[in-house]
C-alpha cells in the first residue's frame, strides 16, 4: 500500500500551483505597483514640461494665464489624484553681469522648494543663461501614493525641474491686472 501511494500522482499540479501561486500573484501586483508609480512620475515630468513650455511661448503673461497653466498640470496628471501635486513657476533674468536673478514666482499648492522673486539662482546647468537673457523654470513635485499599499507602504515624492528659454522675447514679463 505504501508503495502504491508513494507512485500515485494524481494531485501533483494542484500541490505545484498551491507553492506557486502565492509567489507568482505577489510579482504580479508588485509588477502593477511599480509600472503605475513609473507612469505617475512619467506624468508629473511632462506635466513640468508642459507648464515652462507654454509659459515660454510667451512674452508675457497674466494672473489667469498662469492659473489655466496650473489647470492644465492637473489634467496631464490625471486620472492620478492631483491634490499632491505641487507646481513653482519661475522666470528668471540674468544681469548684466551674468547673474541669474528670479523675477517673478507663482505656485500652485505651495511646492517645499521654491525660490522668492529677488533670491540668486544656483545650480543652474553652465552656459545655460547670459547677460541680460531670460529663462523659464518650471518645477513640479509630486506625492504618488500607490492605490494597493502593500509594496510602496509610504508616497513616493517625485521632483522634477525644467529650464526653458523664452522664444519671443528675451524674458517673459508677469503682466499685472489692470
Amino acid at each position: 500500500m505504501l508503495k502504491r501511494l508513494i507512485q500515485d500522482r494524481r494531485g501533483v499540479s494542484a500541490i505545484e500551483f498551491a507553492l506557486i501561486a502565492p509567489i507568482m500573484i505577489l510579482f504580479y501586483f508588485g509588477m502593477t505597483e511599480l509600472t503605475t508609480s513609473l507612469m505617475a512620475e512619467r506624468k508629473a515630468s511632462h506635466a513640468a514640461s508642459a507648464v515652462g513650455d507654454l509659459v515660454a511661448q510667451n512674452a508675457s503673461v497674466t494672473e489667469q494665464d498662469v492659473a489655466d497653466i496650473f489647470n492644465i498640470a492637473d489634467e496631464v496628471v490625471r486620472p492620478f489624484p492631483t491634490a499632491t501635486l505641487r507646481t513653482c513657476l519661475l522666470s528668471i533674468r540674468a544681469d548684466k553681469n551674468g547673474s541669474p536673478k528670479v523675477e517673478w514666482v507663482k505656485t500652485n499648492r505651495s511646492p517645499t522648494q521654491c525660490l522668492a522673486a529677488g533670491d540668486t539662482v544656483t545650480g543652474l546647468p553652465a552656459d545655460l543663461i547670459t547677460a541680460n537673457q531670460g529663462l523659464v523654470q518650471a518645477q513640479v513635485e509630486y506625492a504618488y501614493t500607490s492605490p494597493i499599499n502593500y509594496f510602496l507602504p509610504s508616497p513616493v515624492v517625485f521632483k522634477e525641474r525644467f529650464y526653458l528659454r523664452p522664444r519671443q522675447s528675451e524674458f517673459v514679463e508677469l503682466k499685472k491686472p489692470k
